[in-house]
């Protein structure tokens, strides 16, 4: 049968549109596919975690897991935490947000907080250590106080180890640029309804949208105007407080300065690459401005170390500011994860008062 012109052109749509359809899918099978390879799963990874009814918190959800990540029974990131606290056990538990929860690494045992319990137990071999890793992607240390009334608190943990900067920066921040007229509040991070459905169209989307930022950055428009010893004020006694009631629950306390891959001796090239994840969530920053700033943060640190008596463990800088340790501006990839585990355990280690704690489990007292 011969097909008339109108016809010939609806089957030639038809097939044209089969092909995209047929290609679309099949990108969006190889981005899944890579991601669930990188990452351990294959869509974005909201689906383990839900929002306590008790305390408002976004939190893990109980035994939930993917290919590299496995919650407990507790809904904390890690191995069987035992309830009560069995005798002589000596219980680390760490606070923070993403950079403490560690998704980027390549398993539960290459997370720091694990990295670290596992160096002290090496160390002193004679002693039981376990660790709760508190920490939940999007915290503050305003969001970490809340979670330390009321999920770690009751597993009575005998150090408690705090890193927090980076999301409270960003909240900081994008008041100031909402004051200045630079920022609408809500656009940070904010998809379209085909992005909330397909993980290629969502990469597409904010690899276009970091494209802009490092333009507008390199353009200098629109920055952030601020002065750095200003900053902090809301951050300090928050982290302040944090620090003062987890002395109240555990034996020590200490404090991490935060570590970050921006670093000043970077080429201006250099930078923006190390900046682009934190460009995304405060597209008002500059790569200078993001230094300056993370070192006020540092400097806080610091001082509330000082003024509480916490443990200090510095040395951010020791992590090298490249893309083996970090898999964006402030996330580490396993070396730098390891790096990590070494410069917290390392102090702790060198710590007199850990040391009387650790003696203290040793005689059973």
């Amino acid at each position: 049968m011969q097909l008339s012109h109108s016809q010939k052109v609806v089957l030639s749509t038809v097939l044209v549109l089969f092909v995209v359809f047929l290609m679309l899918a099949l990108a969006e099978g190889a981005v899944q596919l890579r991601q669930w390879v990188k990452y351990g799963h294959s869509g974005q990874l909201d689906a383990i975690y839900a929002v306590d009814q008790e305390t408002g918190l976004r939190v893990p959800v109980a035994n939930a897991s993917t290919r590299t990540i496995s919650i407990n029974s507790l809904g904390f990131r890690g191995p069987p935490v035992k309830q009560p606290k069995p005798a002589g056990t000596l219980r680390l538990t760490f606070l923070g947000a993403s950079t403490t929860f560690c998704a980027e690494v390549s398993g539960n045992e290459l997370t720091w907080p694990y990295l670290v319990t596992q160096a002290l137990q090496d160390a002193i071999p004679d002693i039981n250590f376990d660790f709760v890793n508190g920490a939940v992607p999007g915290y503050t240390a305003e969001s970490s106080l809340l979670n330390l009334r009321k999920r770690v608190a009751p597993l009575q943990p005998d150090v408690i180890v705090i890193y927090h900067a980076t999301n409270d920066l960003s909240r900081e921040t994008r008041s100031l640029a909402l004051e200045q007229g630079i920022y609408e509040d809500g656009k940070v991070g904010e998809k379209s309804w085909l992005a909330e459905y397909s993980l290629l169209w969502y990469l597409v989307e904010k690899n276009l949208r970091l494209n802009d930022l490092q333009r507008d950055a390199v353009a200098n428009r629109e920055r952030l105007v601020f002065s750095p010893p200003a900053l902090g004020a809301q951050f300090r006694k928050e982290l302040t407080w944090l620090v003062i009631e987890a002395r109240e629950v555990a034996g020590i306390v200490a404090l991490v300065t935060f570590s970050h891959q921006i670093r000043p001796e970077q080429t201006p090239e250099q930078q923006l690459i190390a900046a682009k994840s934190a460009l995304y969530y405060m597209p008002f920053m500059t790569p200078h401005g993001l230094i300056e700033a993370f070192t006020q943060y540092n400097e806080i640190i610091r001082e509330v170390a000082r003024e509480t008596g916490a443990v200090l463990i510095e040395g951010e800088t020791v992590i090298p500011g490249d893309s083996e340790h970090f898999n964006d501006s402030v996330h580490f990839k396993d070396a730098g994860s390891r790096a990590m585990a070494h410069r917290v355990s390392e102090v702790l280690l060198k710590s007199t008062r850990f040391q009387a704690l650790a003696a203290g489990k040793r005689s059973g007292s």
